[in-house]
């Protein structure tokens, strides 16, 4: 882990850094989309998604909140969302302490249970959620693709 590594809340000051960060990952650089999402988590909870810092660089991030009455899930459920990781500090535990903090939150918000949902097809995503005691559980994607509306 590095030695400087300070996990701190979501701030919008960290947007250009995510969005870099997003782009060193996807490939794709959409500072906008970046900035729509994390202003959304910073109203919904000021406290309640992460950011990772090292060197002053943002190395990771997870978004995340708190919902009820959705999905047949009466009680307050914790939903992590988004994750991200520098490639470069990958087995690190930079996700693993990101997630330590969003589950703390979770608990101080009086959270039972915490969701999210990961690709069949993202083998280390499921088995980093795995570690930390994730489980299948008796929630179903369910997906329906629209085809595209025809121009008149």
């Amino acid at each position: 882990m590095p030695e400087d590594l300070d996990i701190h809340p979501l701030d919008e000051l960290a947007v250009d850094g995510i969005a870099a960060l997003d782009e060193k990952i996807s490939g794709t650089y959409s500072p906008e989309v970046w900035e729509r999402r994390t202003m959304y988590y910073i109203r919904r909870d000021p406290e309640g998604s992460f950011v990772a810092e090292s060197d002053g660089k943002i190395v990771g991030f997870m978004l995340g909140e708190v919902r009820s009455g959705e999905f047949g899930l009466e009680r307050p459920t914790g939903w992590i969302e988004v994750l991200g990781v520098d490639p470069d500090y990958r087995q690190q535990a930079v996700g693993r302490r990101l997630a330590e903090a969003m589950l703390e939150r979770f608990r101080e918000l009086g959270v039972e249970r915490v969701c999210t949902l990961v690709s069949e097809s993202r083998e280390g995503l499921t088995r980093f959620f795995a570690a930390l005691g994730f489980k299948a559980s008796d929630l179903r994607s369910l997906t329906l693709e629209l085809p595209a509306k025809e121009a008149s």
